[in-house]
């Protein structure tokens, strides 16, 4: 205790509890495991987005333009933005996240550290996913709506046959945004739905809306986001010169359809954790001897 114990007590002790509480440990505990959750939601939002980035750009080397010379996806300024402005902010809010309902029913944290298999599947699994997603929107756009004129030159410069190029890359670069944007709300639970993260809750169909405002400064991050996508896509000079791509219309229904289907491919993705889970703890339980009382 620090309060009535001794300095020898205290200097021999592992924690010494400043306010001779004992319930004061439990509050470090949870705020511990707050914090822990709060890290691997921070690396798994930030990991899965760079190997989104990671592989639409290795697997879009094969596009080839007409001096064959491979044309980006996506533009190294656009990436940039991606990583410091669309996951920069929601990423700060999700390091500010409440403790889970659930956070004191859990075994104690693995000795792994943050580095566990379920976050190394997550980053895997997500990645893939929005990469596939984003190679799917500029292919779109360029063949199954376009001749697959890639130009020439249209890494660097914009002239009238680049046109298409741009119009699908823009394409890309907005799905990327709204995908990492998207998961950031996803990350608030690693397992429960978006829609039932509060699972005692009564507001069986409604509760998702109490719950993006719970965190405000999250909430404010990720509409920022997709507020300063329309900046950059439709300002003159900005799009072309600096981002190298082009202001969209149609398009924004392959941006819709992809967005849906990347909520509904994490969704999936946690519903199938919840079975495993699930099952992992019905057969350690079944396989544990029964206590005789």
């Amino acid at each position: 205790m620090g309060q009535s114990g001794s300095d020898v007590a205290k200097d021999a002790s592992d924690i010494v509890l400043t306010d001779d509480n004992f319930a004061s440990i439990l509050n470090a505990i949870e705020e511990g495991r707050r914090i822990f959750d709060n890290i691997q939601r921070f690396v798994l939002h930030l990991l899965s987005e760079n190997v989104a980035q990671a592989c639409t750009l290795l697997i879009g080397l094969a596009f080839k333009d007409e001096s064959d010379q491979s044309v980006f996806p996506l533009s190294p300024v656009e990436i940039l933005w991606v990583i410091m402005i669309t996951s920069g902010l929601p990423d700060m809010g999700l390091g500010m996240e409440i403790a889970a309902p659930d956070i004191m029913d859990r075994p104690p944290q693995s000795k792994k550290g943050i580095s566990t298999w379920e976050v190394i599947v997550d980053i895997l699994v997500y990645g893939l996913w929005m990469a596939a997603l984003c190679l799917s929107s500029f292919s779109l756009v360029m063949w199954g709506f376009g001749d697959g004129d890639l130009g020439l030159n249209c890494n660097r410069d914009f002239n009238s046959q680049c046109e298409p190029v741009f119009r699908a890359r823009s394409t890309t670069f907005i799905s990327l945004t709204w995908f990492a944007l998207f998961l950031a709300w996803e990350m608030v639970d690693m397992r429960r739905s978006f829609f039932r993260m509060q699972p005692d809750s009564k507001r069986y169909f409604t509760q998702w809306m109490f719950d993006v405002w719970r965190n405000k400064f999250l909430f404010w991050a990720i509409l920022a986001g997709f507020i300063l996508v329309f900046p950059v896509v439709y300002i003159p000079v900005i799009n072309h010169d600096v981002f190298k791509q082009s202001g969209i219309s149609w398009e924004w229904g392959i941006v819709g359809i992809e967005t849906v289907l990347f909520f509904a491919g994490v969704e999936s993705w946690k519903w199938v954790k919840r079975i495993i889970l699930r099952r992992s703890r019905k057969a350690k339980h079944e396989s544990s001897p029964s206590e005789i009382v």
